[in-house]
């Protein structure tokens, strides 16, 4: 076995040039004669273009043009796609209203894209920019969810009659009304699950580059998914042929679904470098960021939970609300639906689930797949209600959860769902001990004599990753299959060159990538090199997102490795005079069982492509493979995550003094990089639970939150030192017996928090953000906080 290979806790390869700054970024990319990018954004929410003057602007120094929607109609540009089709109810496809690269009649929210102003430098660009005039009507803007839907609210789009863009459901309506009937007790709950504005590290920028010798284009930007970003640009939007477009996704710092998206400004760059001659560079500031970038969550629900007298499940009723902002973005039509819907039976034999979820357009930034996509608002809903059960009924929390776990597998849910295989008794098990949920009573009390509520909360999360299989997708709406590719590439000397689809921003792809090829042919990691996020070098691939590059991405990597090593054993036997079947390959070597034979893998790879010492009329010379793998149902990561805080009642203020996740991930490569990947998730989670909130004006449509001055980031000191623990399960639907890890902690932290702080102050229910102000005022109208 290798000694950096599977399960080992290999420190990050690519951390060496992150450290030292010699990471490239987009915006660290420059290329010849280039001229700099910058957006006319719309100030309005809603509002009629009247007219776009732009003459001012380009007598500007420096100034070389300044491109509308005008020009983007008369060049024959379609306007950007949802790459997911919703049914409604009734069978009508989704109300799917235009989505421009540069508005032309209307602006739909503040930061829609108007006009591209190009010049020398970005200095020149901003000033230009300043200076065209948009005449614009405002008109009254649909912002209040709650109230957009109205016969007399403004209209987004004219093809949405009352904003709705689809009315969908799942599940047995008649059995779950069924269930209501006979269920001793039923608990009720309304839910908010806030709108969070994403803020990865770097923000997105492009650089479009058109080579007019070769009739080609260059796109370098910040992607999970160039080769979707390509297939869009080229086959709907009609940029360029696909195979005269090259996009690149270089070093990438943080995505978390944002970036998984096809947006305007990387479309504008690159058509805009052939009209100009020149490449054409935009790089977004952190409050373009804020206005333009997709915004996660944004849902208002109702859930009803019928039981037995006992406690048991019968059924559960839920109808949200889903915010879709003023256009469809890529995914969105599938984050509140086939990835929200379908999770909400959770860890728990519910026999009857029936779903309804009305899609919606508001005038604000486009909603779209955020870390977790569907299954953290999903997981919230499932475990607030569940929390609430428990209190209502007496029945202590974990014991009212276990009392209901799904216990055999597989198991099929009422809501599409099949799980694999699970353990989940075992995790809240382990949670408890880890936790010291036994000593949690003498803490509480402890915390009471010292002025401070104590509260302590479960989340029991599972989650569907690795979305698959791709003609199951397809049959729900998807536009792509979700499979995943690779291809390995063997060099006479024995190096490795792995091309994968998929993409790495953060996840640490290069060593747990190379740690699978380590541990299967038995060469240093030095020896292998990972090629990942150019569509130029790398064939077809399907991206990073919904935690799939391990279970999907790392077993196309496999499948490609059987068959080069199925081909070098071959050559092997043939140099040895053996039989295949006799040859082993073990820590780099091949050997002949029971024989002193040995030959080193450089010494077969050598002969691989001298061609000698073997028949080459039977195998071919050459050692390079390529797979493409699509996996047989999602991969189901699970687990329980246990919050403990601590409220100042005076102030309202929450301290997390304890947090312990333990999760089951299948089969971990490098738990090390696991850990870390749990770790932000829950830092992730619990900024929607305390801190997070995008919150838009309800009159003006105005971004309200629209800096770091207003949108609170959570800090490394608003956290204590996690315990971790793993509880994995095999999973039996791909090759690795992987699950997915990238998600767990921003799904499962936000009930827990929210689960531990009403237990502290003795509340039903608290809205996120848990805001100090919040919590005070949940205080105030509480008869009797624990404390006292």
């Amino acid at each position: 076995m290798s000694e950096w290979g599977i399960g080992k806790p290999v420190r990050r390869r690519e951390d060496d040039r992150f450290i030292q700054g010699r990471g490239q970024y987009t915006d660290d990319i420059n290329r010849p004669n280039q001229t700099y990018a910058v957006f006319v954004r719309s100030p309005h929410a809603h509002a009629r273009i009247r007219n776009i003057d732009t003459a001012a602007a380009l007598e500007t120094d420096g100034v070389v043009t300044i491109l509308t929607g005008k020009e983007v109609t008369e060049d024959g540009l379609a306007g950007l796609i949802c790459g997911w089709m919703i049914h409604s109810k009734d069978g009508s496809e989704m109300k799917a209203g235009g989505h421009p690269i540069l508005a032309t009649e209307k602006v739909r929210y503040v930061g829609d894209h108007v006009a591209i102003v190009i010049a020398e430098t970005k200095a020149a660009a901003l000033t230009a920019a300043e200076l065209v005039d948009v005449d614009y009507e405002e008109l009254p803007a649909a912002i209040s969810l709650s109230k957009c839907t109205g016969a007399d609210a403004p209209q987004v789009h004219g093809e949405a009659p009352r904003n709705i863009c689809f009315e969908w459901e799942l599940g047995d309506k008649a059995a779950t009304e069924e269930a209501f009937s006979k269920a001793a007790k039923t608990v009720k709950l309304d839910l908010v699950n806030n709108r969070l504005v994403p803020n990865a590290m770097e923000p997105r920028a492009a650089i479009g580059d058109y080579d007019a010798g070769r009739d080609e284009y260059t796109l370098w930007t910040t992607s999970q998914n160039p080769h979707v970003a390509r297939l869009v640009l080229s086959a709907f939007v009609g940029v360029a042929p696909e195979h005269k477009l090259r996009v690149i996704a270089p070093d990438v710092g943080g995505g978390f679904g944002s970036k998984i998206f096809i947006y305007p400004e990387e479309t504008a760059c690159a058509w805009a470098s052939k009209k100009i001659g020149r490449p054409v560079k935009w790089t977004a500031d952190r409050s373009e960021a804020f206005l333009a970038d997709a915004h996660g969550r944004d849902h208002l629900s109702h859930a009803e939970l019928a039981l037995d007298e006992e406690g048991r499940f019968l059924g559960l009723k839920v109808k949200t609300t889903a915010n879709l902002g003023a256009y469809l973005s890529t995914f969105s039509a599938a984050v509140p639906t086939y990835l929200y819907g379908t999770l909400l039976s959770g860890q728990y034999g519910i026999p009857a689930i029936y779903v309804e979820v009305d899609g919606v357009y508001t005038n604000t930034a486009p909603v779209d797949a955020y870390r977790g996509a569907g299954r953290p608002e999903a997981t919230y809903l499932v475990e607030r209600i569940v929390e609430t059960a428990a209190r209502d009924t007496g029945i202590e929390p974990a014991e009212l959860r276990k009392q209901n776990f799904i216990r055999a597998f597989p198991h099929q849910t009422p809501v599409i769902m099949n799980y694999d295989v699970g353990d989940y008794e075992t995790s809240l098990t382990k949670a408890q001990e880890i936790a010291d949920v036994a000593g949690f009573a003498a803490r509480r009390e402890e915390a009471a004599k010292r002025g401070k509520l104590r509260g302590l909360g479960y989340s029991t999360y599972i989650e569907a990753c690795g979305i698959a299989p791709s003609a199951a997708v397809g049959s729900l709406g998807a536009g792509v299959g979700l499979w995943e590719s690779a291809e390995v590439r063997v060099a006479p000397t024995g190096k490795i060159e792995v091309l994968t689809g998929a993409h790495s921003h953060g996840q640490g792809h290069e060593t747990t990538f190379a740690q699978l090829v380590s541990e299967r042919i038995g060469v240093p990691l030095d020896d292998i090199e990972i090629v990942h996020g150019d569509t130029g070098r790398v064939q077809f691939g399907m991206g990073t997102y919904g935690s799939r590059s391990g279970a999907v991405g790392m077993s196309a990597i496999s499948r490609a490795l059987d068959k080069v090593e199925a081909k070098a054993r071959q050559i092997a036997a043939h140099l040895m005079e053996a039989s295949e079947d006799d040859v082993v390959l073990e820590d780099g070597a091949f050997t002949v069982k029971g024989t002193d034979k040995s030959l080193t893998w450089p010494e077969v790879t050598l002969a691989a492509y001298t061609g000698h010492g073997f028949n080459t009329a039977e195998i071919e010379p050459g050692l390079k493979e390529s797979a493409f793998y699509d996996p047989l149902n999602f991969t189901f990561p699970a687990g329980c995550h246990i919050c403990e805080v601590e409220v100042d009642p005076e102030t309202g203020v929450t301290e997390i003094v304890n947090f312990t996740a333990v999760d089951d991930f299948g089969t971990i490569i490098n738990p090390m990089i696991v850990e870390g990947q749990v770790h932000g998730g829950i830092v992730q989670g619990v900024g929607q639970a305390l801190y997070e909130h995008g919150i838009y004006d309800e009159e003006s449509g105005q971004l309200i939150t629209g800096s770091f001055m207003d949108y609170c980031m959570p800090r490394a000191d608003n956290f204590p030192d996690f315990k971790l623990a793993f509880t994995p399960t095999v999973c039996p639907s791909n090759p690795m017996g992987m699950k997915g890890c990238g998600e767990a902690g921003a799904i499962a932290a936000p009930p827990a928090v929210i689960n531990a702080i009403t237990d502290a102050i003795g509340t039903r229910d608290i809205a996120m953000p848990a805001t100090p102000a919040r919590v005070w005022a949940a205080l105030q109208n509480t008869a009797k906080p624990k404390a006292a």
